[in-house]
């Protein structure tokens, strides 16, 4: 199960406390002040990767801490710095802080500071003075408090293959990128989203198939909604294996209204998938009723290249 949205606790480490020590040895029996500095604690970063699945990671584990900095030592040696701790979160998370504030990650190897450790303390050698040669006093090391952090996951993609369900959409993604997303020949085969990535280095997300009420949270409901509100263009797939493709289409189109208006003001282009199946005059008269840009069928490379070309140059028209 793909986990979009989390709440987590983050802590930077604390810092080290200052030592209070003195220098004794047979040639300096008073050696004077020597305690040192405490190590700072690490901070905690995010750092953005491809696999969306990172935010399971949150799904049992909720509090996360860097390591907290050594104490000061003799001879006024600063205590070691407590390791830093990077958390990695899937491109397109969006880290929201209690107090309003709230950090996005957008681009792959993006790598933000959440939470910054605290500071050492000082040891009794940086209290030393002519009017105070033997300091008894140093500071403790900052203490850290604990951050409260809700995640949100938005894919980034340029592109976001909508449709009902068992409309083709993963046999699409296949067949336009690397990705070997599972298929199957039934309702709902694609429960979370997939992603795939164009030789030209473009984002598609294969978003789980629509019903009629997914805007109010039925079937899949708005939960993959969202994920496609940053696309750029959505390719809209219609199945020539329905008995009534513009019942099929006038649906999905009415969940994407209900949503966002925004969402249904994007740039779209209408495809007739699984054409295979059907005799020409038949794909002619349904490419006709839906208004279809482009008609495919997974055993056509050419057609397949058709919605790529016609892909780019959509993209291209909206720069």
């Amino acid at each position: 199960m793909l986990i979009d949205e989390v709440r987590i606790k983050i802590k930077g480490g604390d810092g080290g406390d200052g030592t209070v020590s003195f220098y004794n040895d047979a040639f300096r029996p008073k050696g004077g002040p020597d305690g040192g500095i405490g190590g700072d604690g690490g901070s905690v970063f995010f750092e953005a990767v491809s696999d969306i699945s990172k935010l399971n990671q949150f799904r049992h584990t909720k509090i996360y801490s860097a390591g907290r900095g050594e104490k000061g030592g003799k001879n006024n040696c600063t205590g070691k710095n407590g390791e830093e701790l990077v958390i990695q979160v899937p491109i397109g998370t969006l880290a929201s802080y209690d107090n309003g504030t709230s950090v996005e990650l957008t681009e792959i190897g993006q790598k933000v500071l959440m939470a910054k450790g605290g500071s050492g303390g000082r040891g009794n050698y940086c209290f030393k003075s002519s009017t105070n040669q033997t300091p008894q006093q140093r500071e403790l090391g900052y203490k850290c408090q604990v951050k409260n952090l809700f995640l949100q996951l938005k894919l980034i993609a340029k592109i976001g293959l909508i449709g009902l369900p068992n409309a083709g959409k993963t046999s699409l993604l296949n067949e336009l990128t690397p990705a070997n997303a599972r298929v199957a020949n039934y309702s709902f085969t694609t429960l979370e989203p997939n992603l795939g990535v164009t030789k030209g280095g473009l984002i598609i997300a294969d978003i789980p198939g629509l019903i009629e009420g997914a805007a109010e949270g039925k079937g899949l409901g708005i939960k993959f909604l969202k994920h496609v509100e940053r696309t750029s263009i959505l390719v809209h797939c219609i199945s020539a294996e329905s008995q009534d493709p513009l019942k099929d289409y006038q649906t999905v189109r009415q969940e994407l209204t209900n949503y966002s208006s925004n969402l249904a003001n994007k740039p779209e282009i209408i495809v007739l998938t699984k054409t295979d199946l059907l005799d020409e005059k038949e794909i002619i008269r349904i490419k006709k009723l839906i208004k279809a840009d482009v008609c495919t069928s997974i055993i056509n490379p050419d057609s397949i290249k058709k919605l790529n070309d016609l892909i780019a140059k959509k993209l291209k028209s909206e720069i």
